[in-house]
């Protein structure tokens, strides 16, 4: 821990790094009853903390090992700092980056002086081949987390915090990927004041530093559980380093689902006008949600926003998904009469809640179903409003926490049903770039009829498609066994939601 401390407080950052605010969140503060305080990482120059552990790393090299030139592995944030530290020290940078990478991403490394490489669809396969270039062309690897030098250049985040805040805070939320930023924080605010708590943030899919401290040991998350909303943080395995000092300084982790993600997107826009992206909003998430669970109040509470690298077009998916992870929206899937009147009266049984969607659709001579979103005051009010729609007869299925229908069936609601025959309906993710939809329909299309199709492109790495195959009845057990393994050759993302109660109601 000393050896971290003495490493933090003579890393050289601040020749391209800015020394950020900690600013305090008013609305944040009254919220949650703690006086909340953010550490605005996104305000660096490259809109991210990532450019500390990058420049201290580089900083540190001989002459013969800047002669090389340096590589690196990333889709984001480590690419921009590494690029930005190489530029301002004279040395040739190298970035290998995802095939599916957004081009604003792959633009702003190589406005930064960088040569940027395309490998892969993954953080892996970018590795990996960034580790075959070292081999090859003699490049010093920069490793975006479990690195000591990128440790302690992180780590002077948390050494700010100490200087600016009025004495040790009570806890300091910090959001975890690899580890890099939480052990580098950890060391120094430990060293300093044991009693602060420091704790963890990661996303629901991602949770690669939780599952080890939990197991003892590093664990490797399988690719095809792993988060890809919250890219910033999307890390299968925990760095051997980062891992050694969390043991030690790590008191608690919490993890948060994408829309509460969103949520808290939207509660720093609020507080600040700025947008993170999801990765940087990870800390408030994380936040919120241990002060409710814990029924913490009247603490000194900070949460480091670490980035706002976030592309516009993901926008618009952040907003309908904000309210739902702030628990102020409940999404029903309802079922009504179909007869003169049962239209207006549904509308009555709602009652004053703020109606935010409504999809109809006429089912059959007797029966209608709708999709209705609701503003609602709390989440006890949820399952009161449910309750009640329950008791005036309507049958009711909730969809607030239902992937496919906020992802697809929404947008879908109205669409014409199978003409009566058999349909098998999957979720699908693949690897966003030129060409991969025409290519995920040409190798689905070869063998299936495809009897329904919505696709969604939210400005990420990833497309997002819900599709229907056509199978007999006499078949269907061998047409999914079939479907399924050509879908584990091909490699994508997927899930059945064949049962799901949202295709049932809206699209079959």
């Amino acid at each position: 821990m000393e050896k971290y401390v003495k490493k933090i407080l003579a890393s050289r950052v601040y020749d391209v790094a800015d020394e950020t605010p900690l600013q305090r969140a008013r609305l944040l503060s009254r919220r949650l009853d703690n006086e909340v305080r953010l550490k605005r990482e996104d305000l660096q120059p490259v809109f991210s903390f990532k450019i500390r552990g990058a420049y201290n790393r580089i900083a540190q090299l001989s002459e013969e090992d800047r002669a090389r030139g340096v590589i690196a592995a990333s889709a984001g944030n480590h690419a921009q700092g590494v690029a930005l530290a190489a530029r301002e020290l004279g040395i040739r940078a190298t970035i290998v980056m995802g095939r599916n990478t957004p081009s604003i991403k792959i633009e702003a490394v190589r406005d930064l002086g960088a040569k940027v490489v395309l490998h892969g669809d993954n953080y892996d396969d970018a590795s990996t081949h960034a580790q075959k270039l070292v081999a090859e062309e003699g490049y010093v690897y920069v490793h975006p987390f479990d690195d000591p030098d990128v440790i302690a250049g992180q780590g002077t985040v948390g050494m700010e915090i100490m200087n600016q805040h009025p004495g040790a805070p009570d806890a300091i939320f910090v959001p975890v990927g690899g580890g890099g930023l939480i052990a580098g924080i950890g060391a120094y605010v430990k060293y300093l004041a044991p009693a602060t708590r420091v704790i963890g943030v990661e996303a629901e899919g991602s949770a690669c530093m939780t599952a080890a401290l939990q197991a003892g040991r590093r664990v490797r998350l399988p690719f095809d559980s792993l988060d890809l909303f919250a890219d910033g943080t999307s890390v299968a395995q925990a760095g051997k380093e980062t891992f050694r000092l969390a043991k030690r300084c790590v008191d608690d982790t919490v993890t948060v689902n994408t829309d509460e993600i969103c949520a808290a997107i939207k509660d720093l826009f609020d507080d600040t006008r700025s947008i993170a992206e999801p990765s940087g909003a990870l800390a408030v998430a994380g936040m919120k949600k241990y002060c409710a669970a814990e029924g913490i109040s009247g603490e000194n509470l900070v949460a480091v926003v670490s980035g706002a690298n976030v592309n516009f077009d993901r926008l618009r998916h952040i907003s309908e998904r904000a309210e739902v992870g702030e628990q102020r929206e409940v999404v029903l899937g309802v079922t009504i009469p179909e007869q003169k009147g049962s239209f207006r009266k549904f509308c009555r049984a709602l009652g004053k809640h703020p109606v935010s969607e409504f999809n109809y659709r006429f089912a059959s001579d007797k029966e209608a179903h709708v999709y209705v979103g609701l503003q609602v005051a709390d989440p006890v009010d949820r399952p009161k409003l449910i309750d009640s729609l329950i008791g005036a007869g309507y049958p009711v299925s909730d969809m607030t926490d239902n992937e496919a229908a906020k992802l697809h069936v929404r947008h879908m609601v109205g669409g014409r049903t199978f003409g009566g025959k058999r349909e098998i309906l999957y979720r699908f993710e693949f690897p966003e770039r030129p060409g991969a939809l025409m290519r995920f329909l040409s190798v689905l299309g070869t063998g299936w009829n495809i009897t329904m199709f919505h696709y969604r492109n939210h400005g990420a790495a990833w497309g997002r498609v819900l599709a229907g195959f056509e199978v007999s009845d006499e078949s269907v057990g061998e047409e999914r066994d079939r479907l399924t393994d050509y879908l584990k050759r091909i490699g994508y993302r997927y899930w059945e939601e064949t049962d799901n109660p949202a295709y049932e109601l809206f699209l079959r």
